[in-house]
């Protein structure tokens, strides 16, 4: 079901943009208030790693089912649902009396947050028919999320120190219920034209491996990598992998369409997009502790630190922006690898006694990696995917960056020598940009968009 536009579409877009920002905010604005959490809750590394990695496991997970869902039932519906429970996960989070208390509600917080990523982008492209003014409206959302996850510890920062730790998330309801009035007052209802069926099986098996994997990451570095649980877990993530590959090329909507991946530049994009955010996940936990616990700087000094990462990317992202839909993506991806690399070497060699001068530059190249790496990875996802299949490619490629930060965080308490391992990320996403935006790329991208149209074509329904 499709509706007319409405008559006040800027506040449509605000009311979406607000949504987007707690929703991604969420992500960062907790990073910068795990010491404090550690020391009122008395938490373990791998209890503040489940505070952070259970909001994004779910959002990784669920994404795709809750744009499908929406496109069902309607998008109105599933959005007010989304800002309901995402508010009710807020206030279970600003209650919680232990880690797992938290940990808990930080899934439910979550839950209600697949239900407005996906949808909000949906509601946002109905609403603006235009293509130029649709294009606009998009950047606009699209440069809020990446500003609401570098801002996130900044503002953070100022609750714990002003509020306690707790204010990060009471934070949310106030913004959470002018929204929902907002919704009902403002945001048409609408339905896809042909909405996917739903595929439990595959989001079974999504939730398997995702959760089998990021589980082993965590605790590995209590319970060792060699020990029977840890490759148990690592061998039901491999058996999900099989199960996926054997299943979901039989389904009619499958919940991962496996045969996109025959896109050179799609297949390119969600590697970059998980490799990415992977860097930006150990990014953002390593470098909060390391101010707080190892500089001792207070929550509000530390989130002030990462100043330079947010006002790069607000600076950044329009710009990356056009120059991508005048040049390419080629050229933004490889500025970002090249500052992820470096960003990821310079960190190396931060200790307790370095100037902070010089910790503000390194943080700087972690800003221009953020800055230039988002836009260039949706637009190589959807590059020639007909409209009807842009939608799911944006959506796995929003998924593949839940993931990437989510294994991030998991191997930031984990891993030796992690800023090297920052560093070959951003080598990894360098090589990946040459690949995905070259000619091969685009001739698999081509022959992919003929197989999406074709699949998207209404199925029989006898």
């Amino acid at each position: 079901m499709n509706v007319p536009p409405p008559a006040r579409p800027g506040l449509v877009l605000a009311t979406c943009c607000a949504s987007i920002v707690v929703v991604v905010m969420d992500i960062s604005i907790v990073t910068v208030a795990l010491p404090a959490i550690r020391r009122d809750l008395g938490a373990s590394v791998s209890g503040l790693q489940w505070t952070v990695d259970a909001y994004t496991l779910v959002l990784a997970g669920f994404l795709v089912l809750a744009g499908a869902t929406a496109d069902r039932v309607g998008r109105k519906r599933v959005f007010q649902c989304g800002l309901a429970v995402f508010g009710l996960g807020s206030l279970l989070c600003s209650l919680a009396p232990d880690i797992g208390w938290l940990v808990a509600a930080r899934a439910v917080q979550a839950i209600g947050g697949t239900m407005l990523n996906p949808v909000a982008m949906a509601i946002v492209a109905t609403t603006f028919p235009v293509p130029a003014e649709r294009a606009r409206a998009i950047g606009v959302f699209g440069s809020m999320s990446g500003l609401a996850l570098a801002l996130g510890p900044i503002l953070g920062g100022a609750l714990v120190d002003g509020f306690g730790w707790r204010a990060v998330f009471w934070v949310n309801v106030p913004v959470v219920v002018l929204a929902l009035v907002a919704t009902t007052l403002v945001v048409p209802e609408s339905r896809a034209p042909r909405a996917r069926r739903f595929d439990p099986v595959g989001q079974v098996l999504v939730l398997v491996v995702l959760g089998s994997v990021v589980y082993a990451l965590i605790e590995a570095r209590s319970l060792g990598w060699t020990s029977p649980p840890i490759l148990a877990l690592f061998a039901v993530a491999a058996l999900g992998v099989a199960g996926l590959a054997a299943y979901e090329p039989r389904r009619a909507d499958p919940l991962l369409e496996l045969r996109l991946f025959r896109s050179i530049a799609f297949s390119s994009a969600i590697l970059m997009a998980l490799v990415a955010l992977c860097g930006f996940g150990i990014f953002l936990f390593t470098a909060t502790q390391y101010l707080q616990e190892t500089r001792g700087l207070t929550a509000q000094a530390a989130g002030l630190c990462l100043l330079p990462v947010g006002v790069l990317v607000l600076v950044l992202s329009p710009w990356t922006g056009r120059l991508v839909g005048t040049r390419g993506p080629r050229w933004p991806l490889v500025v970002a690898g090249t500052a992820l690399a470096a960003g990821g070497t310079a960190a190396a060699w931060l200790g307790p006694a370095t100037p902070l001068p010089l910790v503000l530059a390194t943080f700087v190249l972690f800003g221009v990696f953020l800055g230039t790496v988002n836009p260039p990875i949706t637009n190589t996802a959807v590059s020639g995917m007909p409209s009807s299949m842009a939608g799911v490619a944006a959506s796995v490629a929003s998924s593949g960056r839940q993931t990437g930060t989510t294994l991030g965080v998991a191997l930031a308490g984990t891993a030796q020598g992690v800023w090297w391992l920052v560093a070959a990320l951003g080598a990894g996403l360098f090589a990946l940009a040459l690949l995905g935006t070259g000619r091969r790329a685009a001739a698999t991208a081509r022959r992919a968009a003929a197989l999406s149209a074709e699949l998207s074509l209404p199925r029989p329904t006898g």
